[in-house]
C-alpha cells in the first residue's frame, strides 16, 4: 500500500528546501496519512487485550495447511504468539499468509488486528482484501466472534483501501463486501 507523507517528513521536506508545489502536494497527500494513524488507532483499541486462547495459532495454522500430524501442530501452537497480536511481526504474517484461510473464529480475531495494521503500514505484502470480502460459511465462521467495534474497525479499513490505487482492481469487491456482510 502507498505510504503517504507524515508531518515529520513535510517538515524535513521544508527543512531541506523542497519546492512549495512539492510540500503542498505532500501536505495534500498526508490527509491519507492522517485517516491512516485513525484508523490504526481505531483498530488498537477494538482489539485491544484480545488474546488467542484456544484457537488456533499462527503456524498452527500453516501446519494445518500442510496436512501436519497432530503432534507438530502442537509443537506450532507451542510456539505461536497467544497473548499479544501486536507482538507478532510483519515477516510472520507473510510468511504465514495463508493462516487467513485455516484460523477458526478465536484465531482470526486474534491475528486479524496484526494482518490488519501490517496491510496498512504497507508491510504485508499479499493484501486483506480477498480476505475480507470473499464472505463464504468458513469467513461467516471465522468472523462470528468479532464484536461490533471490531466489525466497525474492519469496515474503516475497508472503507480506506477502497480508496487505495492498490486495490483498484478489488473495489467492486470491497465496496460489495461493505454493502452487504460489513454494513453498519
Amino acid at each position: 500500500m502507498k505510504k503517504y507523507p507524515s508531518p515529520k517528513d513535510i517538515e524535513e521536506m521544508r527543512a531541506r528546501g523542497y519546492e512549495a508545489s512539492t510540500i503542498e502536494k505532500a501536505e495534500q497527500e498526508s490527509k491519507r496519512w492522517h485517516l491512516a494513524q485513525a484508523i490504526e488507532a481505531q483498530i488498537r483499541e477494538a482489539f485491544f487485550a484480545v488474546q488467542l486462547g484456544q484457537g488456533v495459532g499462527l503456524r498452527q495454522a500453516q501446519g494445518i495447511d500442510g496436512y501436519e500430524e497432530e503432534e507438530e501442530l502442537a509443537a506450532y501452537r507451542v510456539s505461536d504468539e497467544k497473548v499479544d497480536w501486536s507482538r507478532i511481526p510483519s515477516s510472520a504474517l507473510n510468511e504465514c499468509n495463508s493462516s487467513l484461510s485455516f484460523f477458526d473464529a478465536e484465531g482470526m480475531r486474534f491475528h486479524l488486528p496484526a494482518y490488519l495494521l501490517a496491510d496498512l503500514s504497507g508491510s504485508y505484502e499479499f493484501g486483506m482484501a480477498f480476505c475480507l470480502t470473499d464472505i463464504g460459511d468458513l469467513r461467516t465462521e471465522q468472523f462470528a466472534l468479532l464484536s461490533p467495534k471490531q466489525r466497525d474497525a474492519v469496515r474503516a479499513f475497508l472503507e480506506y483501501i477502497s480508496e487505495e490505487d492498490d486495490y483498484l482492481f478489488d473495489r467492486p469487491n470491497i465496496l460489495r463486501a461493505l454493502a452487504e456482510y460489513w454494513h453498519q
